[in-house]
């Protein structure tokens, strides 16, 4: 099957086609045509599994036809984070390059202002945070008796941060008559009730079963002293095929030691985390993303919506606190039909953490035992910084020392990073206390460089 037998457009098969797309993942086969029908649609699917488009390029089609009127918009996709909803604008803006469609994306961290002026030309689809569009509508800016259609992204995300109150007040606030999309990585009891009173006999979808991790990933648990991890971690970036990489810590101090560590020691690294201003995640995941460093040290912020081509592998440094945040971490590699691998440090203290994971996933996470280390039929690939820039050489096993190698994204295999030319990215500021404390959490924030539309809206 491709994109050409789900019933989209000319105009957009053009632009997916441009895109390098050409066969579209399970979930888009399956959700694409419900939509176009304007059908209700549940839609349950692992992290990386093209589920935004699922819902974008339908939607695209959908919206061609009508216009847009001041302080009410077309269509509402609500996204948990900045992160998430700036991709998704992104993806708007990519898809619908052959469409004359208008957009807002409201989020914390950018002037209010300018999202009122947007929200005043009026726009075809509204991208927002639930905190930013409950302050704006608090303020007369926003009407959403004329929205039509609505799309509830990441809901399984939404029931962690506390949103589900806001959500029931704003459908109660759309028309009774309209077409709602649910996307969820699980559906646990809150949000299936959210589901039935709120979708009209929906479509239900489901690709993978919930909370399973991607089987394009391949996972490892390494028993280690809580003493001796840091040594570990750096045995596999040496013995291991380390291209690009993300390390995740649960506290924002241990990502900042770890990434100091891994800097003094020779390693690309950078860090990112919630105590760090919007303006420089921002800087360091554009340095992550254009191949500056290749390994990323960061805290549950990047757990979900950092889409980066051609990160090889994640270290959760940290078993995670919560079974959910597993899936979400592991899921930043192994992206769009490609292999990654994920190794999990595990302390004595780390052995409930971990049966929660086994539990969730239906699976035993296959262990390192007494050091060995998978096998593998390649010399690895060391990455270190130099002074300036970046060079590369193959460290035999064992070796001690090596040199910078970086993931080329796009199709083709990961290259080292000094055989590139540095390309651009796919493209914040302080968040207002109703989106700190309603939108994001205390550790949330978002990895895209600043969208040309993110204030103003566009004619995509």
């Amino acid at each position: 099957m491709n994109f050409a037998d789900l019933g989209l457009s000319e105009e957009l098969l053009k632009a997916v086609h441009e895109a390098g797309y050409d066969e579209p993942t399970p979930i888009q086969a399956q959700a694409i045509p419900s939509v176009l029908m304007m059908r209700d649609l549940i839609g349950i699917a692992q992290t990386g599994t093209g589920k935004t488009a699922s819902f974008v390029l339908p939607m695209i089609d959908i919206l061609a036809e009508g216009r847009s009127r001041a302080r009410m918009p077309r269509s509402l996709i609500l996204e948990p984070t900045r992160e998430l909803a700036a991709q998704v604008a992104e993806n708007f803006e990519k898809y619908g390059k052959y469409h004359k469609l208008s957009m807002a994306l409201l989020i914390g961290g950018v002037s209010m202002g300018d999202q009122v002026k947007a929200l005043e030309k009026g726009v075809d689809v509204l991208i927002a945070t639930p905190g930013r569009l409950m302050d704006l509508f608090g303020r007369g800016n926003i009407l959403l008796t004329g929205c039509n259609l609505l799309v509830i992204d990441e809901a399984d995300r939404m029931l962690d941060m506390g949103f589900i109150p806001d959500i029931e007040e704003i459908c109660t606030k759309l028309p009774a008559n309209r077409q709602t999309l649910l996307f969820s990585a699980t559906m646990p009891p809150p949000i299936k009730k959210l589901s039935d009173r709120f979708l009209s006999n929906p479509k239900h979808i489901e690709v993978s079963r919930p909370a399973t991790a991607n089987t394009s990933i391949t996972q490892w648990l390494v028993p280690v002293d809580a003493r001796k991890k840091r040594d570990k971690l750096c045995s596999l970036l040496e013995s291991e095929k380390v291209k690009t990489a993300i390390i995740f810590c649960n506290r924002k101090t241990a990502v900042r030691d770890l990434a100091k560590s891994l800097q003094r020691t020779g390693y690309a690294a950078g860090e990112i985390h919630g105590d760090m201003d919007q303006g420089s995640r921002i800087a360091e995941l554009d340095r992550f993303k254009n191949g500056d460093i290749n390994i990323l040290v960061a805290s549950d912020v990047a757990a979900r919506g950092l889409d980066v081509k051609g990160v090889s592998h994640v270290f959760n440094f940290d078993a995670p606190w919560h079974p959910d945040d597993y899936i979400h971490r592991i899921g930043r590699t192994g992206r769009a039909g490609a292999t990654g691998t994920a190794f999990t440090f595990a302390t004595k203290d780390d052995a409930e953490a971990i049966a929660g994971i086994e539990k969730l996933t239906g699976i035993k996470i296959q262990r390192v035992g007494n050091a060995e280390l998978p096998e593998t039929d390649e010399q690895p690939v060391r990455a270190k910084k130099s002074a300036g820039k970046a060079k590369t050489s193959e460290a035999k096993p064992g070796a001690a020392k090596g040199k910078t190698s970086q993931a080329e994204t796009g199709e083709r295999q990961p290259e080292p990073v000094a055989a590139q030319k540095t390309r651009p990215a796919d493209k914040p500021q302080s968040p207002s206390r109703s989106d700190s404390a309603r939108d994001e959490g205390p550790d949330d924030g978002w990895n895209g460089p600043m969208p040309d539309f993110l204030s103003f809206g566009i004619d995509a």
